[in-house]
């Protein structure tokens, strides 16, 4: 096991009703800044929990916050809350919401370009403190200090990370998930699922509980995905689910061990170019990424073929490939192609995806930084 430093202090309130902790939970006498999406909030009556919970707070309202949020739009909020004095952040929504949230927590007290907080990942030396009320399970952006945000006018999609963005606190009901659509549902999923995999099909390094937690997180999604798509109201099933979201990013099952993070680096290029929804890209990458790697992979995934698919019949390679193929097979019952021509995308653009990269100084990627740019072109062209 690698040497490592685990630390998480985001408190986790779970359940039905939790939302009404929010006065116990946000500091007395704080100026609320409240910061959500495109609106689905008011539509399935959080909102209105949320500031009937906050009911005697000085509260000012951040919307329209998109899937991949914008640098542009971030820079508004934090404006507002310059201007406001706001000095609490509270991002109800996803992870896009809670993502630009943290951004917005890093940006409002920085002194220079914003930008170069995730472009230089500069950091920060204060941010805002947040909280969060997680309506879409995912990312695991509630419990972690990482985040992606998107300059659209160079059509950069970028990751940054600080000590200073965990939220102090989020509060998790799965009953706020039950108007979620089939594709936000399936995205959640496989959103979690490679966030898992991002951590454990590596190369073992003698840290057999990591890779217990990963499995079990990996065989709950398993099981619980394909129910709560067929009941949205499956209290279970989303309870499962949204814990299995949280858990998969933070910290703890990639305490120690060897991290690859390639599926979502070449993910990223696939937003920012072509628009697909974050997760729809990580479908289409992650099964084409380890057959391309399936050989420095061998060990974890004959690992992963045998613990969480149960491929037990045939030698090493035939349960190898059963697993990638039980893994792409598992994205498109949950409705993620895991094909390019599903979108319409065709490889013309294959080579600026690799320039980007290149420019980004981010190739070689994986865990042994072996991806290189010709690797990254098979990937590409097995996706097609």
């Amino acid at each position: 096991m690698q040497n490592f430093t685990f630390h998480n202090p985001t408190r986790i309130l779970f359940g039905a009703g939790q939302i009404g902790s929010l006065r116990r939970e946000v500091p007395q006498g704080a100026r609320v800044l409240l910061t959500y999406g495109g609106g689905s909030i008011k539509a399935n009556g959080v909102y209105d929990q949320v500031r009937k919970a906050l009911e005697g707070f000085e509260l000012l309202e951040f919307g329209g916050i998109e899937p991949n949020p914008t640098f542009e739009h971030l820079m508004k909020g934090v404006e507002l809350a310059r201007a406001e004095q706001a000095d609490f952040l509270l991002a109800v929504g996803g992870g896009s919401v809670i993502d630009g949230t943290k951004f917005m927590a890093a940006a409002i007290p920085w002194h220079g370009n914003e930008w170069d907080i995730v472009s230089r990942h500069m950091a920060p030396r204060a941010a805002l403190p947040m909280g969060t009320v997680l309506t879409l399970p995912a990312t695991g952006s509630e419990s972690n200090c990482f985040a992606v945000v998107t300059r659209a006018a160079t059509q950069d999609k970028i990751a940054f990370s600080s000590p200073l963005i965990f939220p102090r606190f989020s509060i998790l009901d799965p009953e706020t998930t039950y108007t979620l659509s089939p594709r936000q549902i399936a995205n959640g999923v496989v959103d979690a699922f490679v966030h898992t995999v991002e951590q454990y099909l590596t190369y073992p390094a003698d840290a057999p509980l990591q890779d217990r937690f990963a499995e079990a997180i990996l065989r709950t999604l398993i099981e619980e995905g394909p129910r709560t798509l067929a009941d949205p109201t499956d209290y279970a099933a989303r309870s499962n689910v949204m814990w299995c979201a949280t858990m998969a990013l933070n910290g703890l099952i990639g305490a120690g061990v060897p991290q690859d993070w390639a599926t979502h680096t070449i993910g990223h290029e696939l937003t920012a170019l072509h628009g697909l929804d974050h997760a729809q890209t990580l479908a289409i990458v992650l099964p084409n990424l380890l057959w391309v790697q399936r050989t420095d992979k061998r060990e974890k995934l004959v690992q992963y073929a045998t613990r969480v698919w149960d491929c037990q019949d045939g030698n090493e390679a035939v349960r190898l490939e059963k697993g990638i193929i039980a893994t792409r097979t598992f994205f498109e019952a949950m409705g993620n192609p895991t094909h390019l021509n599903a979108y319409a995308v065709g490889e013309d653009r294959f080579g600026e995806i690799v320039d980007r990269l290149q420019a980004r100084k981010s190739l070689p990627l994986g865990e042994r930084k072996d991806i290189t740019s010709e690797k990254v072109l098979e990937i590409l062209a097995l996706a097609r």
